[in-house]
């Protein structure tokens, strides 16, 4: 179970590197005249995202490393964290754990954007179905899912009302891009 938990951790302190970029992030965008949107439900996502980690780690007191399951999960987590990373990189400034937007940029169309509306959320959902299997979490991963699947529909829906309303809006001067 060890390197179950150093995986754990590893996951804990990506994230925790996420918020380090965010809390940035989300500095630069209010100076540009960012507006944060639809906040209720960002402690529950914490809170769900939080309750993965430590629900992963109770559950793998309990179920055995089965190589047949762990190795092609713990594939499909390093193929995760590839793709959130990548969605950071191609949002740049503009990426954040909470929904700020710049009205009046348009959306971005690059990287993982060009196939996807939301290809965060799909490394959200692999993530959270894969990182609990590696160590025949179940039961964790049918209930974040779940949960989840609840809380994306709430959070997407925000998000494309927040874009919407933004792109509809003229930028601020400060936000106008020099060609």
């Amino acid at each position: 179970m060890t390197p179950y938990v150093v995986l754990i951790v590893a996951v804990a302190l990506e994230r925790l590197a996420e918020l380090v970029v965010s809390r940035r992030n989300l500095a630069l965008a209010l100076k540009r005249g960012g507006r944060e949107y639809a906040f209720g439900h960002y402690p529950f996502m914490v809170f769900l995202h939080t309750g993965l980690l430590v629900a992963c780690l109770l559950e793998a007191t309990r179920r055995p490393f089965i190589p047949a399951l762990g190795w092609p999960m713990l594939a499909v987590v390093v193929l995760a964290q590839a793709l959130r990373w990548w969605c950071i990189s191609t949002l740049g400034p503009r990426w954040n754990t909470r929904i700020i937007v710049i009205p009046g940029l348009p959306l971005v169309e690059g990287g993982p954007y060009r196939w996807l509306r939301h290809p965060n959320y799909v490394a959200v959902v692999l993530e959270g179905i894969a990182l609990p299997l590696v160590h025949t979490g179940w039961v964790t991963a049918v209930a974040f899912t779940v949960v989840n699947a609840g809380l994306l529909r709430v959070r997407i829906s925000a998000e494309d009302a927040a874009m919407a309303q933004a792109l509809s809006e003229s930028p601020p001067p400060s936000t106008v891009l020099a060609p």
